[in-house]
C-alpha cells in the first residue's frame, strides 16, 4: 500500500475500534474525521487493507418437487385451497380464503376477511370440515401461511396430507385456479350490493 494511504487506514483503524462495521458506516465516520478525503479513496483502501467484510449468504427456501394436479375419484379426497384479493369500492383491500373439492368442483368454502393469517386459516378450514367432513390431504403453495409452524402443526394434529406444490407453479394447483375468476365475478357482483348497504346505513345513523 502507498505511504500515502497510510493516514487513511490509520483514520479507518481508529473509526473501527474494537468492532465490525461496513464499508458506508466507515466512510461516513471517516469523512466526519476528515472531510478531505473521498469516498472512493476510503472505498479503495477499507478494501486493499482486508477491513471489507464477508457477505452474509442467502438462505434458500426449500422448493417443494412437482406435484401434478388430478381429479380425485371419491369426495374429500384432497381439497384444493388458495388466496384472492380484491379491493372494495372504498379502496380498502380484502382477502378470500376459497377452498374447493376437485372431485366435483363444489366450494366448500369462501371465507372473506380484511386479514387472514395462518389461525383463521385453520378457524375457517374447520368450519369446512365440521360441515362437509375432513380430507385426506390439503393441496397449497408455500405461502407463509400455509408454511408456518401453527398450520403445519394443525395438518399433523388431524392426520391430514399438506400436498404441496413447488413456488410459481399455478398450473398444479388448477383446479382452484380455475375456480378463482368465478369468485371474482360474485364479488363484482356483490360490490353494489354492498355499497348501497352501507349508503343505507348511514343514513340511518345520521337521522
Amino acid at each position: 500500500m502507498p505511504l500515502k494511504d497510510e493516514p487513511v487506514k490509520a483514520l479507518i483503524i481508529k473509526v473501527i475500534g474494537k468492532s465490525k462495521k461496513g464499508r458506508k458506516k466507515v466512510i461516513t465516520l471517516v469523512q466526519k474525521e476528515n472531510a478531505q478525503y473521498s469516498k472512493y479513496k476510503i472505498r479503495r483502501v477499507y478494501k486493499q487493507s482486508g477491513f471489507a467484510l464477508s457477505k452474509r449468504m442467502k438462505r434458500k427456501r426449500i422448493q417443494n418437487p412437482s406435484n401434478a394436479a388430478y381429479v380425485p375419484l371419491q369426495a374429500n379426497e384432497e381439497w384444493a385451497i388458495d388466496f384472492m384479493q380484491d379491493t372494495l369500492y372504498n379502496g380498502r383491500r380484502i382477502r378470500s380464503l376459497n377452498i374447493i373439492d376437485p372431485y366435483n368442483r363444489q366450494c366448500k368454502g369462501m371465507f372473506i376477511a380484511y386479514s387472514i393469517p395462518a389461525i383463521r386459516v385453520i378457524e375457517y378450514l374447520t368450519t369446512a370440515i365440521e360441515i362437509y367432513g375432513k380430507p385426506k390431504a390439503i393441496r397449497c403453495d408455500n405461502g407463509p401461511e400455509f408454511i408456518s409452524k401453527q398450520f403445519q402443526l394443525w395438518l399433523e394434529n388431524n392426520d391430514i396430507s399438506w400436498s404441496k406444490i413447488p413456488k410459481a407453479s399455478p398450473q398444479q394447483n388448477c383446479h382452484i385456479e380455475r375456480f378463482n375468476p368465478l369468485a371474482q365475478v360474485l364479488f363484482d357482483l356483490c360490490q353494489p350490493i354492498i355499497k348501497k348497504i352501507n349508503s343505507i346505513s348511514s343514513r340511518q345513523v345520521t337521522k
